[in-house]
């Protein structure tokens, strides 16, 4: 997969930032939503100095404070151009935040709720197509995809129900219930959008399996494996190649074998999580 340059990451990065920022002033705010991860937390904790302290606390000093300690881990971990693209994004989108000017959309908590959700996932997505996060809990899942080679972001989802369940006692359970709204729909908009952490299996019957093999590894740097059979119809010999490649490469990699090979019977498999060496492509 052909690797963004410089501009494009910074590009992606900002838009994101402006969508995330606007998305905050526009639904979250409009509807008094919590929308999970550092942002959420920052909303909440905001909410609490607020309405218990009656201490008005900017939202960028909060999050940049939340942010400090995933970002020095990130930076350890993960890749310093990956960090630093992420910062970007976390004072961008923190600032404009607080900058921004809001207007009302709708008043209607679950066209927020879904629609804010919805927008809210596209622009983490944007964020995460330019090798950056949005920070806070997006740190942990990066960190964790990596490690376990697994999609975290369902997971991610249920820590984000718990920071919601004690929205739930200590303001109204209400807003917490339109927050977990919110929060499902832009954790199935991300599952949906960004797919470097999901794998996929190919099982593919083909009568040119060199051919193949080296469009795998091509596209994917991914090995495959070679199994003889007899088909059962005709009793004839035949090949298949078995291989796991990432479900984001998946799509042209199956178109290319096509070209290759018209006749290729070709089973894509949903892969729910493997273990031994599997090559994930660097965020640096």
């Amino acid at each position: 997969m052909k690797e963004k340059s410089t501009w494009q990451r910074i590009l992606l990065v900002v838009l994101g930032a402006v969508v995330m920022a606007w998305n905050i002033r526009i639904f979250v705010r409009a509807g008094d939503m919590i929308p999970g991860g550092f942002n959420g937390l920052s909303l909440l904790i905001q909410s609490i100095f607020s309405t218990f302290l009656h201490v008005d606390l900017p939202f960028s000093l909060i999050n940049l404070i939340l942010n400090a300690i995933p970002a020095i881990v990130s930076f350890k971990f993960i890749g310093k151009k990956f960090t630093l693209y992420s910062c970007l994004m976390i004072v961008l989108s923190s600032v404009l935040t607080d900058l921004l000017p809001g207007f009302e959309v709708t008043t209607n908590p679950l066209l927020i709720s879904i629609f804010g959700g919805i927008i809210n996932g596209c622009a983490i997505s944007l964020c995460l197509f330019a090798n950056a996060t949005s920070g806070g809990t997006d740190f942990i899942a990066i960190f964790f995809s990596q490690r376990k080679g697994i999609d975290t972001w369902n997971y991610i989802f249920f820590g984000n129900v718990i920071m919601l369940v004690v929205a739930g006692l200590l303001f109204t359970w209400e807003r917490a219930l339109y927050s977990i709204v919110f929060q499902f729909a832009s954790t199935q908009i991300l599952h949906m959008l960004y797919k470097r952490y999901q794998k996929k299996t190919l099982l593919v019957i083909t009568d040119h399996p060199q051919e193949v093999y080296r469009i795998i590894r091509d596209n994917t740097n991914h090995d495959a494996t070679e199994f003889t059979g007899v088909g059962c119809y005709e009793g004839k010999e035949r090949l298949m190649l078995y291989s796991v490649v990432s479900a984001e490469e998946a799509k042209n990699t199956i178109r290319d074998i096509r070209k290759t090979d018209s006749k290729a019977f070709i089973n894509c498999l949903n892969t729910e999580q493997i273990t031994g060496r599997f090559y994930t492509r660097p965020n640096d």
